[in-house]
């Protein structure tokens, strides 16, 4: 094992993507990345890491700002839950740990959005704490070197590979090791084609050379649901209605035209109409069909239609939105939009006059 530990730590220096959260041994810098990178690839996260960290150099720079300057920053990363709980847990650091992050267990689990991966990843490679990191690259990994059965996307397998996960881990320089485990699962161990050859435990690897596409095992997903959605941007003497959703749930903080699903039956144009009346109490024309747009999400998939619409009458009475504005088309760029409202933005400013 020491022998396997140290032909991976070797791996890792000489073969090591240069990533700019790994220049850094700030605590506050790598616990940034590590929130970015729970489910978003790494090339996505590069850039909106550095515009993050040039904003909020500081955890007390991300407490002290206002939730939207935090969510625009995040607009276009996606998963928008990530960056609120990173903002009230760099508040709760500021007022309970005098702005330095945990580096104990507890702690780190107390703040709000870390779970288990982020407090070994945080605590091993900030502080050199021997917490196993466990991620989607980690398993892949195991479950071909272990030749490990236990479905890789079932809960119940969880306790199997963060067991193997502890067990492999190196107590000496547990950062280095577990950034050494994710990347050979990132660039060698790959979910296709993974290049065994180049990898440096293949002697060792249970399922090397004849069974490595067996692993990782997986039990059948069930089908991604789509539904159909209709949007309407609706426009009042010049300026247009945007609703805040609620602070919790799906997109919580964010901005949007109001919308909703078809009911069963239901044109994209009632729908709409309906939609605008239920959830803002305001009667609107429609006046042209802007675009049709397709979006996913972790759990399903839509279909938008969305609709010019004049205001026709009623005052705002907001049913599930916590906040309305009526803004011009040139102010939109200062709210957080979710991505499937900035997929037609740029066909809703052109619909309006300059």
């Amino acid at each position: 094992m020491r022998q396997l530990r140290r032909r991976l730590c070797a791996w890792y220096i000489r073969h090591r993507r240069r990533l700019p959260w790994r220049s850094t041994s700030d605590p506050y810098a790598i616990w940034v990345s590590e929130v970015m990178l729970q489910q978003t690839q790494v090339r996505t996260v590069i850039p909106f890491y550095r515009r993050f960290m040039s904003r909020f150099p500081e955890i007390h720079n991300l407490a002290a700002a206002d939730l939207q300057t935090v969510l625009k920053c995040w607009e276009g990363l996606g998963y928008y839950a990530r960056a609120r709980n990173l903002h009230r847990a760099a508040g709760r650091v500021c007022r309970q740990f005098g702005g330095r992050l945990p580096d104990d267990w507890q702690g780190m689990v107390s703040l709000p959005g870390v779970g288990d991966y982020i407090a070994a990843a945080v605590l091993s490679i900030a502080y050199g704490r021997p917490y196993a990191v466990v991620d989607g690259n980690v398993k892949r990994m195991l479950a071909r070197f272990l030749a490990i059965n236990a479905p890789v996307n079932q809960t119940r397998s969880a306790p199997v590979f963060r067991k193997a996960a502890q067990n492999m881990l190196d107590p000496r320089r547990p950062g280095v090791f577990n950034q050494a485990v994710m990347e050979l699962g990132a660039l060698v161990c790959r979910p296709r084609q993974p290049e065994c050859s180049a990898c440096p435990l293949n002697a060792d690897c249970r399922s090397f050379p004849d069974d490595v596409d067996r692993y990782p095992v997986r039990t059948k997903r069930v089908p991604v649901p789509q539904y159909r959605v209709a949007i309407g941007v609706v426009e009042k003497n010049g300026r247009l209605l945007i609703t805040r959703r609620a602070q919790n749930g799906l997109l919580g903080g964010l901005w949007e035209f109001p919308g909703g699903k078809l009911k069963s039956g239901e044109s994209a144009e009632k729908a709409c109409r309906r939609e605008i009346m239920e959830e803002t109490g305001l009667a609107v024309r429609i006046e042209q069909h802007l675009a049709r747009i397709r979006h996913a999400y972790t759990h399903f998939k839509i279909v938008a239609d969305v609709f010019f619409c004049r205001y026709a009458s009623g005052r705002v009475r907001l049913n599930s939105a916590e906040a309305h504005r009526w803004v011009t088309a040139e102010q939109l760029d200062a709210y957080p939009f979710p991505g499937a409202n900035r997929k037609f933005m740029d066909r809703v400013k052109a619909r309006m006059p300059p």
